[in-house]
């Protein structure tokens, strides 16, 4: 079986450190699905959900929502440096629509272009969280 070793780590926490089949994140032009041997590359990520394949017969898929950082990838070893990431089973809905409320509210009291570029971002990631969480409890 052909593996490649796969790091996710946050500012917080490392989320997962080890031998993984496969990859999926979305990069900066899409989707990409990252394999062992893949070529090197280095993008940014944007936030939405992360699937990794652990190596072992019988894993399940360990899905992180992830709020944009950066891949690196080389041929037998991944990286991804997350802003910040947050196991699927971790999500808490009502965190994420309240701080969604509050970026929306920061948007509203934006005084300069940078308060409100701050803002912006600040509800891109929590609406992609928000999104991600809706597409996990359809799963369900």
């Amino acid at each position: 079986m052909n593996t490649m070793k796969v790091y996710v780590v946050s500012a917080e926490e490392t989320i997962f450190s080890g031998l993984a089949e496969y990859l999926v994140v979305t990069g900066e032009v899409g989707e990409l699905g990252i394999y062992p041997r893949h070529a090197p590359l280095i993008t940014r990520i944007k936030p939405g959900m992360m699937r990794i394949r652990a190596a072992g017969a019988g894993q399940e898929e360990l899905r992180v929502f992830v709020a944009g950082g950066i891949l690196e990838i080389h041929p037998n070893a991944v990286t991804v440096l997350a802003n910040t990431a947050i196991r699927a089973t971790d999500l808490d809905e009502a965190m994420a629509e309240e701080a969604r409320r509050q970026a929306l509210e920061s948007l509203a009291d934006a005084r300069s272009d940078m308060d409100f570029a701050r803002a912006q971002g600040e509800f891109a990631g929590m609406a992609a969280q928000i999104a991600a969480i809706a597409k996990l409890l359809k799963r369900l």
